[in-house]
């Protein structure tokens, strides 16, 4: 269960010797727009907070700072090679940060023409993807591991649902079959923990897609996969491998984020449920309201200062890492005009960030979440919460806020159509027969 963060001025919100808030604590607590309102309140726009013990780090909760720097990538680099404390061994070479953080050939690493190189296969990647087909693989995904769990009447709707479906589909759309895409699952997991097991998750993950790009090496598919080999801005085998793992791992941990948090509405906030029931707020509008309130990215790593500058108030020395804090950033003042609510339609959230390194798949991203939310709320449309919703714990990150689990109880449905003209009770029967999953 988690709990609302004790008030500033109590000493177990401090960190063990910076005496700083840890935000991986702002992020599992019960509130962290709480949190978050209570570093404005201390520092303003620009509060430091602690990454780990002895690790701090600016977090920029102001929307206009927030644009800021992620449009001066001349003053603020995306390149980790820039991080003082990394450089100086602050930051320890075994740190669960690292996963995360450190610099990688990638396109998230790099500024400039480089990062407009490396950025090209993304885009050219998600324009080749077929909607109708994606969209339709994904109902077939969700379809079925909804039958696996209709005749019982009762589910976890994140461990059984929310990130199982962006990673069958995104697995799918790069030649991965659903075996791999359960092992990407466990070590993307360990990975944006940032935590002990965060260093060995990513070597396992990085490992899979290496098998993944040598197979398709000798065997071309129909696939991302294939696209990215034959790429002509991506030089080796290398940039190839970093391509994909931005692509799935960005991919996979913001769309379960996305999905369990829109169905965590609906299941918890009566106005959120009741606007959606009386039609008032259509899928794609509930889906923004959630990027607004909770986004599936809470902290986004990186920015590194190239110069000594100011930001918020704040004197900000070069090698300083700043964090990009876009849900309190979402909660800014300065983005809510009004000072109440959003208004349907209203996507001036940061949920994507901004700037060069916005995300390129946004349009894939909202196609998954909407169809695996539409599908659920379809086929269990009496579902509600099996726990009081003060008890949904969130796992452990200082950057994505992903519910532990979301148990949920509805009227058992054992004709439940799994997408391919079978049924819940069939489906049902296979898996027992079988003694495993379907989609395993």
């Amino acid at each position: 269960m988690s709990h609302p963060l004790p008030p500033p001025s109590c000493p177990a919100r401090r960190g063990h010797t910076t005496g700083l808030l840890p935000l991986s604590e702002a992020v599992g607590s019960s509130d962290p727009q709480a949190a978050y309102r209570g570093l404005r309140e201390q520092w303003g726009s620009v509060a430091k907070v602690e990454l780990e013990p002895g690790v701090p780090a600016w977090l920029v909760m102001g929307y206009r700072e927030l644009l800021t720097i992620t449009r001066q990538e001349q003053v603020y680099s995306r390149d980790a090679r820039n991080w003082r404390d990394l450089n100086s061994g602050v930051v320890s070479p075994d740190s669960g940060l690292l996963p995360m953080m450190a610099w990688r050939a990638n396109v998230i690493g790099a500024d400039g023409p480089e990062h407009r190189r490396l950025r090209r296969p993304l885009d050219d990647g998600v324009a080749r993807i077929d909607q109708r087909r994606t969209r339709r693989q994904v109902e077939s995904v969700c379809a079925r591991l909804i039958a696996g769990f209709s005749a019982r009447g009762d589910a976890d709707l994140v461990n059984e649902y929310a990130t199982i479906v962006p990673m069958l589909s995104i697995a799918s759309l790069f030649g991965l079959d659903s075996g791999e895409g359960r092992e990407l699952l466990s070590a993307l997991i360990a990975l944006f923990g940032s935590a002990d097991d965060s260093q060995s998750g990513n070597r396992h993950f990085e490992q899979i897609l290496a098998d993944t790009l040598r197979a398709r090496r000798a065997a071309p598919g129909d696939d991302l996969t294939t696209a990215l080999l034959g790429h002509p801005d991506l030089r080796d085998e290398a940039e190839q491998l970093q391509s994909m793992v931005v692509m799935i791992s960005a991919g996979n941990e913001t769309v379960t984020a996305w999905i369990s948090h829109t169905l965590r509405l609906m299941l918890t906030d009566p106005r959120f449920a009741a606007r959606m029931h009386g039609g008032r707020l259509g899928v794609d509008d509930a889906l923004d309201e959630a990027l607004w309130r909770d986004p599936p990215m809470n902290n986004m790593p990186a920015r590194y200062a190239l110069r000594d500058t100011e930001l918020g108030g704040q004197q900000i020395r070069r090698g300083d890492v700043l964090i990009l804090g876009i849900s309190a950033a979402n909660d800014d003042p300065v983005a809510r005009a009004d000072g109440g609510g959003v208004e349907p339609g209203n996507r001036a959230h940061l949920a994507f960030s901004a700037g060069a390194h916005v995300c390129p798949a946004q349009v894939p991203a909202r196609l998954i979440t909407r169809t695996a939310v539409h599908t659920v709320l379809h086929l269990l449309p009496d579902m509600r919460l099996g726990i009081p919703a003060s008890d949904v714990a969130w796992r452990p990150s200082p950057w994505t806020r992903v519910p532990v689990a979301l148990p949920v109880v509805f009227s058992a449905r054992y004709g439940a159509d799994t997408g391919d003209g079978t049924s819940a009770r069939a489906a049902t029967t296979r898996t027992s027969n079988s003694g495993r999953s379907i989609e395993q």
